[in-house]
């Protein structure tokens, strides 16, 4: 069985406006740091020491990455759908700057 990815808002939101991109952008960013958040603490109590790397150096500096990447990945495919709702509140705080 496949999943597949769900493209982000590319029509209109519920406001009606046009889709800014970099708007969005930055939200899906942030959902995929959110994500990546609450992903962090379940690689740090796996013990690693008896896996086949055994660990060390380079496994504990390359975890973070994995870490971010496997939360841009889940944010990519649909992630817990924080992004527009994001979105609509970064377009409402700039048009009360205005």
């Amino acid at each position: 069985m496949t999943i597949d990815a769900v493209p982000p808002t590319a029509g209109p939101t519920a406001q009606g406006s046009e889709l800014n991109p970099k708007v969005m952008k930055a939200a899906q960013d942030f959902e995929a740091m959110t994500i990546g958040q609450l992903l962090q603490p379940m690689f740090d109590t796996v013990d690693q020491s008896q896996g086949l790397f055994g660990g060390g150096a380079g496994e504990s500096n390359f975890k973070p990455m994995l870490v971010t990447e496997m939360a841009k990945q889940v944010e990519s495919h649909g992630g817990f759908g924080l992004a527009e709702g994001i979105y609509e509140q970064m377009l409402k705080m700039q048009e009360k700057q205005r």
